[in-house]
């Protein structure tokens, strides 16, 4: 039987947890292929700018971000016409390695392009990652 003598205080408590709950941070999906940042003579810039773009509005209307280069990986989000991506991981060209946002959020200042040393490491910085096909990238920089 429900207890109508719920005390106002604990109501509000549970209510606020609920909302903080909630609004948790989501823990970015772990990728099934690492996506790489190689290094250089610091020179170069070992990524580029690239935007979403010629995705029609009739078609799918959107870029599936998967957890590794190809259609059988699981698709982990959608990236839109204007969206930005950094490009870092080519190796598996068409399908290329990325940290990516909505809109502009991927210029945050927060990545590098690339580290003055030799070999690979895998991508280090903070933000979305995934991997995607290139076929509706267009360059911006890089």
């Amino acid at each position: 039987m429900f207890n109508k003598s719920i005390n106002t205080k604990s109501l509000f408590r549970c209510v606020v947890l609920a909302i903080l709950i909630g609004a948790a941070p989501v823990a970015a999906a772990p990728l099934d292929v690492t996506i790489y940042e190689n290094g250089g003579d610091g020179q170069m810039a070992e990524c580029s700018l690239e935007q979403v773009a010629g995705l029609k509005a009739n078609g799918d209307g959107f870029l599936a971000v998967r957890t590794g280069p190809g259609s059988d990986f699981r698709k982990i989000d959608e990236l839109y016409n204007g969206d930005y991506v950094l490009v870092y991981d080519g190796s598996h060209f068409p399908w290329v390695g990325v940290l990516y946002g909505h809109g502009r959020e991927v210029l945050n200042g927060n990545t590098g392009c690339g580290f003055v040393g030799e070999g690979k490491r895998p991508l280090p910085y903070p933000g979305k990652k995934g991997w995607i096909h290139s076929n509706w990238l267009q360059s911006v920089a890089g």
